[in-house]
C-alpha cells in the first residue's frame, strides 16, 4: 500500500529473519540493515511494527524516544500491562500513531454507523471461525495471545464502535488446542464462546474457532430497533421493515489503503483523520485480554475503561 503512494518513500526494514528482510528491501528499493537500532539510524519520519504479539515493547519504546510517527500492527501485545506502558509513552510524547484495525476504515462500516443512528442496538453477535494461520508462533499462547487476541480483536473493535463499550463479559473455552502441522507445543484454545454486556443495555455474544481448516466467517451482526446489519470483510448486508436491501460490496484493499493514507496523512501534518490512535486500540485490546481472562478463569469480568481516557489526548 505505502509502495503505492507518490508521497512516500520507503527507507528501510530490518528483521530477525534477514533472508525476509533481503528480500522485501530488494522489492521495493529499499535497504536491509540489521537491527532497529541501524533503522532508527536512517533518517526516518515513520516506523511500522509489524511483529508478532509476544514481541511488542521494545520496539515502540525506542521509536517513541526517537520521537517518530509509528504504525503498531494488531494486537497490540499478548496482555494489558505492555500496552498500556507503551499507550503511556505514547501519552508523554505526542509522538502520531496509528494501529492497524482497518475495518473502521470502510465504507460499509460508516454506512453502518450512519444506519444505527438514533437506533437502540439490542443485540450484537461477532464471530470468527477459522484455521490457524501458517506461522509457527500463532499457536502458542505465549506467543500469540490466543485466537480472541490475535485474529477476534477485529469484530470485537467493530462491535464497540457500532454498539458501544463492553462493561461485563463471561467467557468460556473448549481447553483443547488444535492440531497444529510442526507446533507440538501448540497450547491456545481451539474454541471460546463469550457473553457481552454493553453500557448501552444490549447484549451480545463472541463465537472463535481456529479449529477448521479453511477461514469460515469473520464478521459480526447487530439487531436494533427494526433493524439487522451483517458485516464482514467483503459485504454489508442490511435488512428493515421492507426486506433485504441490496448488498453492499466491499473490498478490504480500499479500508486498509485508506488506514494507511490517514496515518500517512497525520505524519505529514495534512489531516487528523486516523481513526484507530494508540489510546483507542488500547480500549480493545483491554476487552479481548478480559475475554482471554475470563475464558482461562471461568469468572464473570468487569471492564473499566476509565483510567484509559488519561491516554486519549494523544489520539493524534
Amino acid at each position: 500500500m505505502l509502495a503505492g503512494f507518490e508521497d512516500v518513500r520507503l527507507v528501510a526494514v530490518t528483521d530477525v529473519d534477514g533472508d525476509r528482510a533481503a528480500a522485501l528491501s530488494a522489492e521495493h528499493g529499499m535497504r536491509a540493515v540489521p537491527d532497529l537500532t541501524a533503522l532508527l539510524g536512517e533518517g526516518l519520519d515513520a516506523v511500522y511494527v509489524c511483529v508478532p504479539p509476544f514481541a511488542h515493547g521494545p520496539a515502540e519504546h525506542a521509536i517513541i524516544d526517537a520521537g517518530l510517527a509509528m504504525f503498531v500492527e494488531k494486537p497490540i501485545g499478548i496482555d494489558e500491562r505492555t500496552a498500556v506502558e507503551i499507550a503511556g509513552a505514547v501519552a508523554r510524547s505526542r509522538v502520531v500513531t496509528a494501529v492497524g484495525h482497518h475495518w473502521r476504515y470502510s465504507a460499509a462500516v460508516r454506512r453502518a454507523a450512519e444506519l444505527l443512528d438514533g437506533r437502540a442496538v439490542r443485540l450484537v453477535t461477532a464471530a470468527w471461525l477459522d484455521k490457524v494461520p501458517p506461522v509457527g508462533w500463532w499457536a502458542m499462547r505465549d506467543r500469540s495471545g490466543g485466537q480472541v487476541i490475535e485474529q477476534a480483536a477485529h469484530v470485537l473493535d467493530l462491535a464497540r464502535v457500532l454498539a458501544g463499550e463492553v462493561t461485563h463479559v463471561c467467557a468460556m473455552a473448549d481447553g483443547v488446542p488444535p492440531v497444529v502441522a510442526g507446533s507440538p507445543g501448540a497450547d491456545v484454545d481451539g474454541a471460546t464462546a463469550a457473553v457481552l454486556r454493553f453500557a448501552g443495555g444490549a447484549v451480545g455474544t463472541l463465537a472463535a474457532t481456529c479449529q477448521l481448516r479453511w477461514k469460515h466467517r469473520a464478521g459480526i451482526e447487530i439487531y436494533a430497533d427494526g433493524l439487522a446489519l451483517t458485516l464482514t470483510e467483503t459485504e454489508l448486508q442490511v435488512t428493515d421493515e421492507r426486506g433485504d436491501q441490496p448488498p453492499q460490496p466491499v473490498d478490504p484493499d480500499d479500508a486498509k489503503r485508506a488506514a494507511d493514507r490517514a496515518f500517512v496523512d497525520a505524519v505529514l501534518g495534512k489531516g487528523d483523520g486516523v481513526l484507530v490512535p494508540y489510546a483507542e486500540a488500547l480500549r480493545t485490546h483491554r476487552l479481548a485480554c478480559t475475554i482471554a481472562r475470563s475464558a482461562a478463569s471461568g469468572a464473570a469480568l468487569t471492564i473499566d475503561q476509565r483510567n484509559v481516557e488519561e491516554f486519549d489526548h494523544a489520539r493524534h
